[in-house]
């Protein structure tokens, strides 16, 4: 079969032919149908990123999968070919959680290999593209608005980075009530598109007045969280001025940069918060469906282009460029 195989050493990565892999007991064997590109997987071919816990050099990459059950192993009984499902991001192994694609080969491929238990049944209606993306690109931030910031109802939220995850971040902002929703990114194409997502206010990150406007859309009270989905040590810094009495800024997006807070006494004073965030529970992916099964939420804008499996590199090549400001590609073999 084809895959796209990345060796961790070289960082070398190329899509060649593969042995199909065979399910072992507790395994189920996946015809691939959809495997979402993300940033993460950039960052593993660029270096960035490096896998804990892969047993040798190379790993096939992708962890947004979805597909159609092709073989059970031995002692699968819950599933039987045919049945569409998704693939969880990750399982746990000896305590630790190993992320697909990164630990253990993922799904840019034709067919992959899954533990029993990390297949989530996706309707008929769902397709297989939206469905690839749920398992990181909208459960991490469903995760960090549900879970790690517990956001409420009626209350100001501010998105910083509108791209894969934070233009999520607005739509499921929206969903739970949050309001206003105010979205910040350099770029006007993404604030567009945030404003088309739900944001109710889109401003640049370069505007020197952000913080006032900020307070200004919020009635003074600046704002309840502050999620940041880039990663950009000052978009925190930015976001912290932002925050209001109680204020939680949600670290999502990943740096190794330090955090720094400029005025600690008021971030102490007005008893604001910093929260980590990694991620998402394989609760929040069934979570995920079941409100897409209930029509609560759908994906399609999320969808920013199909390719063949044989073009990964110019996927990867195409978020580097942030060519037609992609939400996701998505890979099919």
């Amino acid at each position: 079969m084809l895959a796209g195989r990345l060796d961790v050493k070289t960082r070398a990565f190329s899509v060649e032919e593969v042995p199909t892999p065979r399910p072992g007991p507790g395994e189920v064997l996946v015809k691939v149908e959809a495997a979402g590109v993300c940033l993460s997987d950039v960052h593993l071919i660029d270096g960035t990123l490096t896998p804990l816990y892969l047993s040798g050099d190379t790993v096939t990459l992708g962890h947004e999968v979805a597909g159609v059950v092709a073989e059970p192993g031995a002692g699968v009984t819950r599933w039987r070919p045919g049945q569409r499902v998704l693939l969880q991001a990750g399982e746990e192994r000896d305590g630790v959680v190993w992320t697909r694609g990164v630990d253990y080969d993922g799904g840019w491929a034709e067919y992959a290999v899954a533990a029993g238990s990390t297949l989530v049944r996706i309707p008929d209606e769902l397709p297989f593209e939206q469905a690839a993306i749920i398992p990181d690109a909208v459960s991490t931030p469903w995760a960090a608005i549900t879970a790690t910031a517990r956001t409420e109802p009626a209350r100001p939220a501010g998105v910083w980075g509108a791209g894969g995850l934070g233009v999520h971040g607005v739509q499921l902002l929206r969903l739970v009530g949050a309001a206003p929703i105010i979205a910040v990114d350099p770029l006007p194409e993404a604030r567009e598109r945030a404003l088309a997502f739900g944001a109710d206010l889109a401003l640049s990150s370069d505007d020197p007045e952000l913080p006032a406007r900020v307070r200004g859309e919020t009635g003074g009270a600046g704002l309840a969280v502050a999620f940041d989905f880039a990663g950009v040590p000052a978009v925190r810094e930015q976001a912290v001025r932002c925050l209001g009495q109680g204020g939680r800024l949600v670290l999502v997006g990943l740096t190794d940069r330090p955090l720094t807070i400029t005025d600690g006494t008021a971030f102490s004073y007005f008893q604001q918060q910093v929260l980590g965030h990694y991620g998402s529970s394989d609760e929040h992916v069934v979570q995920l469906v079941e409100l897409v099964r209930r029509h609560r939420v759908e994906f399609s804008r999320s969808v920013s282009g199909v390719l063949p499996l044989a073009e990964a590199r110019e996927a990867v090549d195409r978020l580097l460029r942030k060519e037609g400001n992609p939400v996701r590609l998505i890979l099919r073999p």
